[in-house]
């Protein structure tokens, strides 16, 4: 673009943004303290003169203020102290201080008697008559919902916006704001708008949401958009936890609070027409999943009217420096308290307590209207499989139609992000910043239409190659979002062969998913290997070895399979599969002849198979790229049936066989002790195969910790026809280090686990197998068991587990005990 053009572009923004005319926003921040003793003073009423506009302080002495509404001074005021005023400017974010003077007051004395809290006198009444103000106690409601939810980059430093790359640009800083939550200076960098209709049912307990309209800027990625709607990170405040990130917060009001929180009346007042009281709480204890605020409650159906949470500055949580959520109810027709506004704020970066270091203010606020209740819609309708709805043309209203539906005006900030978003996106520096971040998450190097990669897996060793080199990479987004084509060329210098594979991916629709895919190699693999496992040439995984990878075998594989989604929660894949296991050096395999049944020598074992898989995960859901998607979980247990049938001499298939898999797991969360998560495995085989087409158990030869393998077995160790296995993990979330004072500030978590394994072989495989099996591969005559105890968390993404192996200890080169490690990510 001609420098020319590009500076008339920014001009010409640069008028728009002149044009809107809307009410500038002052935005205060500040901290009462004692003059003499220098102690912050909390319940500090914090007022604009002449108006009742004002909030109190915190227990920290701490206040914010944000308003378009102001006069020309704020007062501080508190009982015991002499009132104090400062002056205001107006449209600015500035920081505001009281130091206040005690007061020379002589009072009478006062008797004081024990007697009972008076806020846990409320706090009980709120939760007997939970029953009646939750709104989930009705069998049906109904409502719209307009949310909007916006991405700021924030620690924008004078560093940064003086770099030489952004001297042409220095505009772009003049829409630089300032937040109230921790006085950090944000850039806009996304903002979404959404209409919706939310649809409530009892019983069954079900949650529909259609999006009527939406309107997106900033960064657009699937991963995002697909979470724009209501339902998502919605806290219902009478709930015992709310979970947030996975993680369970203990609510103010949760029935056992006061084993959490400690409460205090600070004030009382008409809210409208309704007389209320305000509490104010913190937690107990340091560091656990607890939030410090306030909230105001009425006199009458003790339903809460107001609510002000932000989570506890030490809780043990990752990633995030605050969070805030503000919520207003409403009376609606004297009949049911509902929610009308919801406002959350979460403050992301990488590095705790950093000032310095780019990160990320993630908003989302919602107001409600349009409420209707016991209404219910035909069964069929709570009957969708999909519980968030995108009307076909929710991405096609004009400007005419967010003027009418908006519930709340744009701010003047919110209107300029539509047009500073777009020229964000065009800076060099920006973009760069973008393609960094991609490359260290993906693994790939982004290069117009191609995708260069993975790098990790350039350089690797082996005992079968020696050094191995490896280029390779696939098409990139900006090549096609319909098909991608990957490929990659490996060479190995000890055994001088080359390797190569070829894939094409072509997505018929996204959503619900529909995918055609075609894949080739000519490769080495390792049998025996769980699918999350390290890959073979990934050059971590031949640094962490703790035995020499020599059980590796060539594979030449044709595949394919057509996947499809029938809607969010049922998916089928047709697989299509020729393999050839050739043998490695001068080893072969003994096979035994179909016609004379003797052992004979073969080079190769060749297979051709046809498979169906079948997945169940009830409403699931995904974070989601142009080709790829991985899973967040689900609510519900996940199935997955996976059935494969070998068809004999057919494409030089020397065998029939059918293998039946089944998958069952899940993770939950046990209130304030943690999460657990399970996966049992079970399946069998029909027909007499050689060893390479049965069982191999999953072993796990590195010292990387694979949750879905056994981390004390060996590649090639155990192999059955028939076999169930079972796996459970608690993560107790720094439940007991939490509790340790010179541990706490670490922020480690405890995990555990245990795992096992039974399996048998059938009789006529066994005798036909037997004198096939390589040395040290073995028939499960017993139970196989190992377990593990372990800490996470360490430096925020580190996993160290110390594994016991507990059965076969007489099994030749094992680890009867290991320390394993994994990088492990969580909020």
């Amino acid at each position: 673009m001609p420098l020319r053009f590009t500076r008339a572009y920014f001009v010409s923004i640069l008028i728009l943004l002149s044009m809107v005319s809307n009410a500038q926003v002052t935005k205060i921040m500040g901290k009462v303290t004692d003059s003499e003793t220098k102690q912050p003073v909390p319940f500090v009423n914090i007022v604009f003169r002449n108006s009742t506009i004002g909030t109190q302080t915190n227990f920290e002495g701490e206040y914010s203020l944000e308003t378009k509404n102001i006069t020309d001074s704020l007062l501080a005021s508190f009982i015991g102290y002499i009132r104090q005023a400062r002056k205001v400017q107006k449209g600015k974010f500035q920081t505001i201080n009281f130091e206040l003077v005690p007061a020379n007051v002589l009072l009478k004395e006062v008797v004081i008697v024990p007697g009972e809290n008076p806020a846990e006198v409320i706090l009980r009444k709120i939760i007997k008559n939970k029953k009646n103000n939750d709104r989930e106690k009705l069998d049906y409601y109904q409502y719209e919902a307009y949310t909007k939810i916006q991405f700021d980059a924030n620690n924008i430093t004078d560093k940064f916006k003086n770099r030489k790359i952004f001297k042409p640009f220095q505009f772009i800083f003049e829409n630089l704001d300032t937040s109230t939550i921790n006085g950090k200076a944000y850039l806009p960098i996304f903002l979404s708008e959404t209409v919706s209709d939310v649809f409530f049912r009892n019983s069954p307990k079900t949650n529909i949401e259609v999006i009527k309209a939406s309107k997106v800027s900033g960064i657009k990625n699937q991963s995002i958009s697909q979470f724009l709607g209501d339902i998502i990170q919605n806290v219902n405040i009478y709930d015992n936890y709310i979970q947030i990130f996975q993680k369970n917060f203990v609510s103010p009001v949760a029935n056992f609070g006061l084993m959490y929180y400690k409460y205090y009346l600070v004030d009382s007042t008409f809210i409208g027409n309704q007389w209320c009281y305000k509490i104010m709480y913190k937690p107990r204890r340091p560091q656990e999943l607890t939030f410090t605020g306030d909230f105001w409650v009425h006199d009458t159906t003790w339903g809460v009217k107001k609510v002000d949470m932000k989570i506890a500055q030490d809780a043990n949580i990752n990633f995030i420096n605050d969070l805030v959520v503000n919520q207003e109810y409403e009376y609606v027709d004297n009949h049911q308290w509902m929610l009308s506004k919801d406002y959350v704020v979460a403050d992301f970066n990488v590095v705790e307590e950093a000032k310095t270091t780019m990160g990320f203010y993630g908003r989302k606020s919602t107001s409600y209207n349009q409420y209707v209740f016991n209404k219910p819609q035909p069964d069929a309708f709570y009957a969708s499989p999909i519980n968030i709805i995108v009307n076909d043309d929710a991405l096609d209203k004009e400007d005419s139609y967010w003027k009418t539906a908006r519930h709340d005006s744009l701010t003047r900030d919110e209107k300029t992000i539509y047009h500073m978003i777009d020229t964000l996106k065009s800076l060099p520096a920006f973009k760069t910043y973008v393609d960094v971040v991609k490359m260290v998450t993906t693994g790939y190097y982004i290069k117009n239409y191609f995708e260069w990669g993975p790098y990790m897996s350039f350089l690797s060793f082996n005992r079968l190659e020696g050094g191995r080199l490896r280029v390779g990479g696939r098409t990139s987004n900006d090549f096609s979002k319909k098909i991608m084509l990957s490929g990659h060329l490996a060479y190995g210098i000890q055994d001088v062969t080359f390797k190569y594979g070829l894939g094409a991916l072509y997505m018929l629709k996204k959503n619900p998913r529909r995918a055609l895919s075609l894949d080739f190699k000519y490769d080495i693999e390792q049998l025996g290997q769980s699918q999350f496992a390290f890959r073979e040439d990934f050059l971590l995984a031949a640094l962490f070895r703790r035995q020499p990878s020599d059980k590796l075998s060539m594979v030449e594989e044709y595949k394919g399979y057509y996947e499809h989604e029938w809607f969010n929660g049922l998916m089928n894949r047709i697989t299509f599969a020729h393999r050839s296991i050739l043998s490695v050096g001068n080893s072969k395999f003994l096979v035994e002849n179909s016609a004379t049944h003797q052992l004979v020598s073969q080079t190769t074992i060749n297979t051709t198979e046809v498979g169906l898989v079948t997945r169940i995960a009830y409403k699931e859901r995904f974070v989601m790229g142009e080709f790829e998607r991985n899973s967040l979980g689900a609510k519900y247990p996940i199935l997955q049936i996976n059935y494969t049938y070998g068809i004999p001499h057919t494409l030089k298939s020397d065998y029939e066989f059918h293998k039946v898999q089944l998958t069952l797991e899940h993770w939950f969360n046990i209130g304030a002790f943690g999460f657990s998560k399970y996966i049992i495995e079970a399946g069998r085989i029909w027909g007499n195969v050689p060893f390479p087409l049965l069982k191999l158990h999953e072993g796990n030869e590195t010292f990387s910790f694979d949750e879905y393998a056994f981390n004390s077995m060996n590649y090639y160790e155990f192999v059955s026809d028939r076999y169930v296995s079972a796996y459970y993990t608690h993560h107790f979330d720094g439940l007991f280090l939490n509790r340790v004072p010179l541990l706490r500030k670490l922020k480690w978590r405890e995990v555990a686990w245990v795992k096992g394994l039974v399996g048998e072989m059938r009789d006529s495989t066994m005798v036909s197998s037997l004198a096939k099996f390589p040395d040290n591969l073995y028939l499960l005559h017993k139970p196989y068991f190992e377990a593990g105890a372990g800490v996470e968390n360490i430096l925020k993404v580190l996993r160290i587990d110390a594994v016991w192996r507990l059965s076969y200890l007489d099994h030749p080169k094992i680890s009867k005990f290991g320390i394993r490690f994994t990088l492990w990510f969580s909020f």
